[in-house]
């Protein structure tokens, strides 16, 4: 059954509220810093709600602002229930939780427990053998009479998946950083602990959960040897394990009966059939996942391979996620976020044509189907940075990386893999939020604990607030479009010219209503000659990024990335 065969009309719509969402992600410790220590904090957050709210957004994902050594910037978690000095205290954050909810914008906290920090007391207590903590993380005698590891398994972060413990005397599993240990969900105490801190939060008045590599968290019984023919060795055997829907069923029994909360799956390395799993009504209960595979389909054996990309083959996996998710489940829509580089250097043009093609870019994300996440900056069009030196680098992933080729001998100096850095590094989107051109973007009186990048004094909130043709006006419009039309939301999706290089164009379709959208990935211009099943007569622009007629013609040219948006009146 295709999209068409199966229309919504406005009384059928199942209305929910993150399905009709635009969400805003903030990345802490780069958004607003209040104290001049160089660290954005919770005060920094609350003092811009109505920049939030003046844009439009209906909810916030918070990545985590948790008790945290830093080792992975917040995502090695030492106490759930306590807020990073950094960033503030308890109080803090409650003021700031009330600031949103009233400007009736509903708050998404970051839930990271496929592992935790090696300062977690839980992992204290394991590495002790203290009691039922003994079982809490994955640990293993060594082969070979115990100098080398369990297995074969690698760290998505680079090295061995195993880290030796002096004082338990055992190899401990990590698929990240060595001070991220990874929790053993085979064991009952584990969950309970885990579902226990969940309710604990939503007591709190939060609206749900992004949950951080969530389809990690079930391993093979026995962790044999995984594949070493390409690839992340040993990933078929924690990438949606064996148990994950059952952890996945119980957690929603235990924590999130109520379908009023968003819960959005971290999966990597899923496909479109193992999403239905996660996320259909007869699936594990997730409101929708983040899937990787637009944004890592130019990869080759890792991420530091990307390079060029074919907009057919985008096309593709787009429409591919866009209808196979139509009847079962929810798509997520976004092209950046804190561990991307940012779109308009990956997707667009970061030079001549940046406004355009940001402008294009966040056209494609708020007009499929699905629900946009907007991550901070992206709507200034913020662009990846310059990292002349691998002493400005803070991702711990992307410094690995650089230590490793160095040592294999595949690089001579930095100087050979600064491109590769530049072009898919994490640091991208962790310089600084653009709000001014004073000193440090605006962003802190102090020494901000990454460099801005070195393009804030023309590309800030304050240049963009002040200029009706910005970027930033631009997702306002956007957004308050998708607000106002069903069809942007609920409509089903067509795809035209699939082998076209350059056009990406598509319908939406609800009931009666119609929207045609008409992208130009590229700097030349183009001819688009309007489809013989679409009705000219039933359509006008509702949102273009240039100057166009507000009736299409049967035929007209675009310009280098434009975007418009034609919808029934």
């Amino acid at each position: 059954m295709t999209p068409k065969d199966n229309l919504k009309t406005r009384a059928a719509i199942d209305r929910t509220w993150w399905k009709e969402a635009v969400i805003y992600q903030i990345y802490p410790k780069s958004f607003n810093d209040t104290d001049g220590d160089g660290i954005g904090d919770l005060r920094g957050i609350e003092q811009r709600v109505d920049y939030l709210d003046d844009l439009g957004v209906d909810a916030v994902w918070l990545c985590p602002v948790y008790e945290s050594p830093q080792a992975d910037n917040g995502y090695d978690i030492s106490d759930y229930r306590s807020i990073n000095d950094a960033y503030g205290d308890m109080d803090d954050w409650r003021q700031f939780l009330s600031a949103l909810h009233e400007r009736d914008i509903r708050l998404i906290m970051d839930l990271v427990v496929n592992h935790t920090s090696d300062e977690h007391e839980w992992f204290q207590r394991s590495r002790r053998r203290d009691g039922k903590f003994d079982d809490y993380y994955i640990w293993r005698d060594g082969t070979n009479d115990g100098d080398d590891p369990p297995n074969n398994w690698e760290s998505v972060f680079g090295g061995p998946a195993w880290t030796y413990d002096e004082v338990r005397g055992q190899w401990y599993l990590h698929l990240f950083d060595e001070k991220q240990p990874d929790l053993n969900w085979r064991n009952p105490d584990v969950r309970e602990s885990v579902y226990e801190m969940m309710n604990w939060w939503l007591e709190q008045g939060i609206d749900g959960f992004r949950m951080d590599v969530i389809n990690l968290i079930s391993k093979t019984e026995g962790l044999p040897d995984g594949n070493e023919d390409g690839g992340l060795t040993g990933a078929e055997h924690f990438f949606n394990g064996p148990n994950i829907h059952d952890y996945l069923c119980e957690m929603r029994d235990e924590v999130l009966s109520d379908e009023s909360l968003l819960t959005v799956g971290e999966t990597p390395g899923v496909g479109v059939d193992d999403a239905r799993t996660y996320v259909g009504s007869d699936g594990d209960g997730l409101s929708m996942v983040f899937q990787f595979e637009h944004i890592t389909f130019d990869h080759d054996e890792h991420k530091w391979d990307a390079g060029d990309w074919s907009l057919v083959e985008f096309k593709a996996i787009i429409a591919k996620w866009q209808n196979g998710l139509a009847d079962e489940g929810w798509n997520s829509l976004y092209l950046n976020n804190h561990d991307q580089p940012r779109m308009v250097s990956r997707f667009g043009d970061d030079g001549t044509y940046r406004e355009e093609s940001a402008k294009l870019l966040g056209t494609l994300t708020h007009t499929l189907q699905g629900t946009p996440f907007i991550y901070q900056g992206e709507e200034l069009g913020m662009t990846n940075a310059s990292f002349a030196s691998p002493d400005e680098l803070r991702d711990v992933e992307a410094v690995n990386f650089v230590e490793e080729a160095l040592k294999r001998g595949d690089a001579a100096s930095y100087d050979d893999v600064r491109d590769a850095v530049e072009y898919v590094g994490r640091d991208n989107a962790r310089t600084p939020m653009q709000w001014s051109d004073a000193p440090e973007s605006g962003f802190t009186d102090g020494e901000p604990w990454i460099g801005c990048n070195s393009n804030y004094e023309t590309v800030n909130v304050e240049h963009a607030r002040a200029d009706e043709n910005s970027v930033w006006h631009y997702y306002q419009d956007l957004i308050k479009l998708r607000h106002d039309r069903d069809v942007l939301v609920y409509g089903a999706f067509d795809l035209f010219l699939p082998n076209h290089p350059a056009i990406f164009a598509y319908t939406r379709t609800l009931g009666d209503e119609r929207g045609l959208v008409v992208l130009n990935f590229g700097t030349d211009p183009v001819e688009f000659v309007v489809p013989d099943s679409i009705a000219l007569d039933e359509l006008e622009l509702a949102l273009a990024n240039t100057d166009v007629p507000k009736v299409p013609r049967p035929s007209f040219e675009l310009g280098p990335y434009e975007a418009r948006v034609y919808l029934t009146p």
